[in-house]
C-alpha cells in the first residue's frame, strides 16, 4: 500500500509517498549511525516504524510529507526527501536523509529541488527552510547547491530543542529566479 500523493520524476530519480515496502529502507537509514547522526540518531525498529507512518499519516491529513527517492536505474530505495512541518516547526522545511551508500552523487539536490518545485507550485509555500546542525557540512552545500542562504539560529519544538540548529533557506521568488536562470 502507498499513501497518496504527487510522483515525481528526476532524470535519476521517483519521488514518491510512502509506502509499506519501504519499512526496510527507512530501518537501514536510521540504524546507520552516520546515515542517522542529523535525522535523530540511531533508532529501533519499532521506532522507525512509527516515524515512517507517521511520513505517511502526513500524506493523508496533510497533503505532503517527505518522499520516498527511488534510484531510477536500480528502483533501490535511496532515502526520504521533501516537505516536511510538524507542529510549531519553525518553518515550511525541505528536508533530506539518504542512506550512506548514496551520498556524493548530487541525489539530496536533484530530489530536493524537485521537492522544492513542487511545494511552491502545489502548496503554495512563500519561503522554505532547512533545519540544519552547525556541523553538518555536507547538508550545508547541498542548501548552498539549492541556492539557499544561512538565515540564523533557529530552535526546534521539544524534545529537539536542546540541539543546536541553523536555519537555511529562501523564498519564492529567489527560487523561481534562479530556476530561470539555470541552464
Amino acid at each position: 500500500m502507498i499513501a497518496p500523493g504527487p510522483t515525481l520524476e528526476t532524470p535519476r530519480l521517483i519521488l514518491r509517498p510512502t509506502a509499506t515496502e519501504d519499512l526496510e529502507g527507512f530501518v537501514s537509514l536510521m540504524a546507520d549511525p552516520e546515515s542517522a547522526r542529523f535525522i535523530g540518531g540511531v533508532q529501533p525498529r519499532s521506532m522507525v516504524w512509527r516515524g515512517m507512518h507517521t511520513m505517511a499519516g502526513s500524506w493523508v491529513l496533510q497533503g505532503y510529507a517527505m518522499f520516498s527517492v527511488l534510484e531510477k536505474a536500480t528502483g533501490r530505495w535511496v532515502g526520504r526527501v521533501g516537505p516536511w512541518q510538524p507542529a510549531d516547526w519553525p518553518g515550511p522545511e525541505i528536508g533530506w536523509g539518504l542512506l550512506r551508500e548514496f551520498w556524493g552523487r548530487g541525489y539530496a539536490t536533484e530530489a530536493s529541488a524537485a521537492a522544492m518545485d513542487w511545494a511552491f507550485e502545489h502548496l503554495g509555500w512563500t519561503e522554505i527552510i532547512h533545519s540544519i546542525a552547525p556541523d553538518n557540512t555536507a547538508s550545508q552545500q547541498v542548501a548552498q547547491r539549492l541556492g539557499s542562504r544561512l538565515l540564523g539560529p533557529g530552535k526546534l519544538p521539544p524534545p529537539h530543542d536542546t540541539i543546536p540548529m541553523e536555519l537555511w533557506g529562501q523564498d519564492r521568488d529567489t527560487w523561481r529566479a534562479r530556476r530561470k536562470r539555470a541552464p
